[in-house]
C-alpha cells in the first residue's frame, strides 16, 4: 500500500467514525466503503494538483485497495475473492499457502504478527466467538460462509495458526458431481434415489476428500417435502431445499458456561419434527445419540474420517463408547449394522482429483465384531483420463 493509498484510508475511517456509520452487513459496507474512497481519492487528486505533488491514477484500483482495508480482510481480501482459492492458511508472518484445486502452493505474501492479529479479530468481530489465553483454538463461520479456524501463538510454535476454508457453492447438486467426472450417471441415480426414499447414507473419506461437498449435494437430492435439519460444530454444509433448520455449536462464555455440544444439538433436533437429521460430522460421542435417532427410524446422513468405508463402519461403532462406561459394544454393533443403508467412501489424488472411491451396503449382520457390508461401487484403479477431473469446493454451478 502507497503512502497516498494509506492517507485514503485513515480519512474514510475516520469519516465513518464521524459519521457513527454502523454497517453490519459486509456488502453494505463494502458499497459504502468504495464510495467515501472514491471521493476521498477525488479530493486527494484536486489537491495533488494544485500543490504540484503525485495524484492517485487508477482511482479503481486504489478504490479497491482501501475497500479491502477498512470494510475487507485488508491483505487477504484479493486472496478470497479468488474463485479459484479454496483454502487460505498461515504459518507464520511470511508464511501463507492455498489450495487450489486440492494442490497446495505458497503466495508471495508477507503479514506481520500484528496484521494477523487485526485479521482474526476483525474476522470474529460479528460470530460472537473469542480467542484469547483461556480458549486458544476457534471455529468460526465467516459472513459468507467461510470457515476460520485459529490457533493461539504459544500452543502453535511461534505464531498463530489460521485456517480459511472458502465457502464456494460450485457444486450443489449429484449432477454436477457427474459432469466433474466424480462419480458416474448410475451411482448417482442410486444415491439420489436412496436419498428420496428414507435411507441413511455415511459419508466417509480423508480430510478435504470431498465429505463435506458430496454430503451437501446428498441431501439436496431428498424429495422438497422433506424436513431437514442439520447440527454442525460450525457452518459449512451447503444446501438447497425449501424446509430447512441449521444449527451450530457453540464455545463456553469467559465464564465457562453456555456451551452447546453436537450432542445437545442432535437432541434438540429431535424435537423439531425432522424427515431427515444431517450431522455435518461425527467425531466424538454425539455418534451414540445419532444411531438412537437412526434406529428409531428417523433417516439421518453425516460425515465421518475413515480411510476406507469399512473403516468407516468400524469407527463408527467404537465412537459411542465414548459417551460413558455403561454404553456397551454388543449393543452398538447391531445398532450400526442396522441403523446404515449405504456408507460412501470419498478420496483425492495427489492432483487434488476427488471422486468417489466406493460404496458398501450394511446387511445388518455382524461378524467377528464386524458389521458386515457388501460391495454396491467401487471405482476403477484406472480411470479413463475424460473422467479424471477433480470434485473441487470451487467449481461454480453450471
Amino acid at each position: 500500500m502507497s503512502p497516498e493509498q494509506q492517507e485514503i484510508v485513515d480519512r474514510v475511517r475516520e469519516r465513518i467514525r464521524s459519521d457513527q456509520s454502523v454497517l453490519e452487513r459486509r456488502d453494505v459496507a463494502a458499497a459504502d466503503v468504495r464510495r467515501l474512497a472514491i471521493a476521498e481519492i477525488r479530493r486527494h487528486n484536486d489537491y495533488a494538483l494544485a500543490r504540484g505533488s503525485r495524484p492517485i491514477d487508477d482511482i479503481d484500483a486504489s478504490a479497491q485497495v482501501v475497500v479491502a482495508s477498512v470494510a475487507g480482510y485488508g491483505p487477504l481480501q484479493p486472496l478470497l475473492d479468488d474463485d479459484e482459492i479454496e483454502e487460505i492458511w498461515i504459518n507464520g508472518p511470511g508464511e501463507v499457502f492455498v489450495a487450489r484445486g486440492g494442490v497446495s502452493e505458497r503466495v508471495p505474501l508477507e503479514l506481520t504478527d500484528e496484521q494477523v492479529r487485526d485479521l482474526v479479530e476483525r474476522m470474529l468481530h460479528t460470530t460472537g466467538r473469542r480467542i484469547d489465553v483461556s480458549q486458544p483454538f476457534v471455529d468460526a463461520s465467516l459472513p459468507d460462509g467461510s470457515r476460520l479456524h485459529v490457533v493461539l501463538a504459544g500452543i502453535a510454535r511461534g505464531h498463530w495458526a489460521v485456517n480459511i476454508r472458502k465457502f464456494l457453492p460450485g457444486v450443489r447438486s449429484l449432477d454436477r458431481l457427474v459432469a466433474l467426472g466424480s462419480m458416474p450417471r448410475g451411482l448417482a441415480d442410486t444415491l439420489g434415489e436412496a436419498m428420496r426414499e428414507g435411507r441413511s447414507i455415511l459419508v466417509s473419506g480423508a480430510t478435504h476428500a470431498g465429505k463435506t461437498t458430496l454430503l451437501g449435494a446428498l441431501v439436496s437430492a431428498c424429495r422438497p417435502q422433506q424436513r431437514i435439519v442439520t447440527v454442525e460444530e460450525t457452518f459449512e454444509l451447503s444446501i438447497d431445499a425449501p424446509d430447512l433448520v441449521a444449527m451450530q455449536g457453540r464455545q463456553p462464555s469467559l465464564e465457562g458456561t453456555g456451551e452447546i455440544t453436537l450432542r445437545r444439538l442432535v437432541k434438540e433436533a429431535l424435537r423439531m419434527r425432522p424427515d431427515r437429521l444431517v450431522v455435518g460430522e461425527v467425531r466424538d460421542a454425539e455418534a451414540l445419540d445419532l444411531l438412537l435417532a437412526l434406529n428409531t427410524g428417523l433417516p439421518g446422513a453425516a460425515t465421518i474420517h475413515a480411510n476406507s468405508a469399512a473403516d468407516a463402519l468400524v469407527k463408527l461403532s467404537a465412537l459411542p463408547l465414548l459417551a460413558g462406561r455403561n454404553i456397551d459394544r454388543d449393543f452398538v454393533l447391531p445398532a450400526v449394522a442396522s441403523a446404515l443403508d449405504l456408507v460412501v467412501h470419498c478420496a483425492r489424488t495427489p492432483e487434488g482429483e476427488r471422486y468417489v472411491e466406493e460404496v458398501l451396503a450394511p446387511t445388518g449382520e455382524v461378524s467377528d465384531g464386524v458389521a458386515v457390508a457388501r460391495s454396491v461401487f467401487r471405482a476403477p484403479a484406472e480411470r479413463p483420463r475424460d473422467d479424471r477431473r477433480p470434485l473441487r469446493r470451487t467449481e461454480r454451478a453450471a
